[in-house]
C-alpha cells in the first residue's frame, strides 16, 4: 500500500514557510505522524525513507489532518515537466486526429504552489482555464539515455501528486507559448498528498481516476485508461534529451472538459483562412462568450484516486481571485 505524506509549515500553524522550517508527517486516516527527519527537500525525504517507514509504523495517536496546513509536497526549485495533449478525451477537445506526436514543454517551479493556495489570475489574462494532471515525483536520477520499461518504473518514480497545470489560454494560443503562459505564480496547485508507492503499487496505476469540479459541477472524470503515452514510455521519451533527479515533477497530462476546446470543423477552415490577427480576434470573441473559464470567485476541487483507495492523493480546493 502506498504511503501518504504531508508537508507543513514548521509551527503548523500557517502557510508560511519561514521561521523553523517545514516539516513531514505520514497521514493515516484522519490522523497523521510527524516523521522524525532533518530532510528539508523532496528530494532529501526521498533518501530518508526509513524515517517514514518509522512514522508509518508508529503507535502514536497523531495529529488531526484537519489541524495541519497543508504546503506543496513538492519543494521548489525542481524541474517541472509537463506532457501536452496525452489523454485521448483532451486530444477530441483539442481537434487532433489521427496519431498525435508525444510532446513536453517546461513550467517554472516558481509557479509550484500549495493545494488550498488561491489560484491568482493576472490582470492581462481573460481566458484561465484548469487541467487537473497526476503527477510523477523522481526518486532516482534518470539519465539522458535511459530506457525505462514497466518494471523499472519503482526504480525511477518514488510516488505521485495530484496537481493543476493552470493555462492563460489568452497567452498560450497567440504566442503559441506554453512556458508562460503555464508558468504564473500559483499556476501548479500541488498535493496535498504526496504518495510514496511501493513497487506493487504500479500495477494500479490505469484504475486511477482524475475528477475536477468548478463551484461543485463537474468537469472532468476520466482514468488513466484514457492517457495515450504512459509512464514508462514518457520517461524513455523525456530521457533523450532531458536529465531528471530526485524531486523533480512530471505532469503528465489532462483529460476532456478543460474549457478550451477546438471550434467545430466549418468555423476552423473558415478561420484558417484569416489573417493571424483576425484571426485570433474572430476566436476570441467566441471565447468571451464560454462560460467555463475560470472567474474572481470560482472554486476548483480536484481529486485523484483509485475507487478502492489503495492510491488516494488527498482533495485540492483552490479558489480562483483576481491579482491586485
Amino acid at each position: 500500500m502506498s504511503t501518504n505524506v504531508l508537508r507543513t509549515p514548521g509551527d503548523t500553524s500557517s502557510s508560511s514557510e519561514a521561521g523553523s522550517g517545514a516539516s513531514w508527517w505520514v497521514v493515516r486516516d484522519e490522523r497523521a505522524v510527524r516523521i522524525d527527519t532533518k530532510a528539508v527537500t523532496t528530494a532529501e525525504l526521498l533518501a530518508d525513507r526509513d524515517a517514514v517507514r518509522e512514522a508509518a509504523a508508529s503507535t502514536e495517536s497523531g495529529t488531526p489532518v484537519a489541524d495541519l496546513v497543508a504546503l506543496p509536497p513538492v519543494t521548489t526549485p525542481c524541474r517541472v515537466v509537463a506532457q501536452m495533449v496525452n489523454y485521448r478525451s483532451h486530444a477530441k477537445d483539442s481537434g487532433f486526429t489521427g496519431d498525435i506526436p508525444p510532446t513536453f514543454f517546461r513550467k517554472a517551479s516558481g509557479s509550484v504552489s500549495g493545494p488550498h493556495e488561491a489560484i491568482v489570475r493576472p490582470s492581462h489574462v481573460r481566458f484561465l482555464d484548469y487541467e487537473v494532471e497526476l503527477g510523477l515525483v523522481m526518486g532516482a536520477t534518470l539519465p539522458v539515455g535511459t530506457v525505462v520499461e514497466e518494471r523499472d518504473l519503482p526504480r525511477y518514480v518514488a510516488g505521485l501528486v495530484l496537481t493543476n497545470d493552470v493555462s492563460a489560454r489568452d497567452v498560450q494560443l497567440t504566442k503559441t507559448q506554453f512556458y508562460e503562459s503555464k508558468s504564473y505564480p500559483t499556476f501548479t496547485p500541488t498535493g496535498p498528498y504526496l504518495a510514496l508507492l511501493e513497487p506493487e503499487d504500479f500495477a494500479h496505476l490505469p484504475n486511477l481516476r482524475l475528477r475536477l469540479s468548478v463551484n461543485g459541477v463537474p468537469r472532468q472524470d476520466r482514468t488513466l485508461a484514457d492517457m495515450i503515452v504512459r509512464p514508462a514510455q514518457a520517461l524513455t521519451l523525456l530521457a533523450r534529451f532531458q536529465t531528471l533527479d530526485p524531486g523533480d515533477l512530471l505532469l503528465t497530462g489532462t483529460p476532456g472538459g478543460t474549457a478550451l476546446k477546438a471550434p467545430p470543423a466549418p468555423v476552423a477552415k473558415i478561420s484558417a483562412l484569416l489573417p493571424p490577427a483576425l484571426k485570433w480576434k474572430a476566436f476570441f470573441k467566441g471565447q468571451a462568450k464560454n462560460p467555463l473559464y475560470l472567474q474572481n470567485g470560482d472554486v476548483v476541487t480536484a481529486t485523484i484516486a483509485t475507487q478502492d483507495g489503495r492510491i488516494e492523493l488527498g482533495e485540492q480546493r483552490t479558489p480562483v481571485t483576481d491579482a491586485p
